[in-house]
């Protein structure tokens, strides 16, 4: 009952992109939960990450715990794209991806922008958190839903171009010159 008051609080982020400036911040979304949800969901809303751990940990969600599995392939699949790229080893602990996860890392690494690539990531990320999204919109697991979604629209909101591209820049010109891999600011 109290996911009820919770949702219903609310706003919605559907139809939000990346410009658009967000109705609720991560701090209220928290605030909101934490007088709402019993304890074991307020601990698992803290625990939300868009960064899971490699080893398997598992939450009190089967909507986070799918997140996280997903994300994880994700991140494997473009270490092993990434490395392939390089003519390097990478180590994918025997995992098997999905193809869909492969086309994806496979299409990033092929964006010559990081930003771009970036944002394509971020939007492929959208798209499987849709695929998770529960069908009855006033339960537990839509407020997880939610706050991974919020995550995810602040993410992209965090990069800056021009500090990007510096920092970029002193990278590239750092690995030419043989100097080391600091990003200057």
């Amino acid at each position: 009952m109290a996911e009820y008051y919770l949702i219903s609080q609310l706003p919605s982020l559907d139809g939000i992109n990346e410009d658009t400036p967000l109705p609720i911040t991560e701090e209220r979304f928290s605030d909101l939960c934490n007088r709402f949800l019993g304890k074991r969901s307020q601990k698992t809303i803290k625990d939300l990450t868009l960064s899971p751990p490699k080893n398997v940990k598992s939450s009190s969600s089967d909507l986070v715990d799918a997140w996280n599995e997903s994300e994880r392939n994700l991140r494997f699949a473009l270490g092993k794209i990434r490395a392939e790229k390089m003519n390097k080893a990478f180590d994918t602990e025997n995992r098997v991806f999905p193809v869909e996860y492969i086309k994806a890392a496979s299409t990033a690494a092929e964006i010559e922008n990081p930003l771009e690539a970036e944002k394509y990531l971020n939007r492929y990320r959208l798209e499987i958190l849709e695929t998770l999204r529960p069908t009855d919109s006033f339960c537990e697991d839509y407020v997880f839903y939610y706050g991974l979604k919020l995550k995810l629209l602040l993410r992209i909101r965090q990069f800056d171009t021009k500090a990007g591209e510096k920092a970029y820049k002193n990278i590239y010109d750092s690995i030419l010159n043989g100097n080391s891999l600091e990003a200057k600011q």
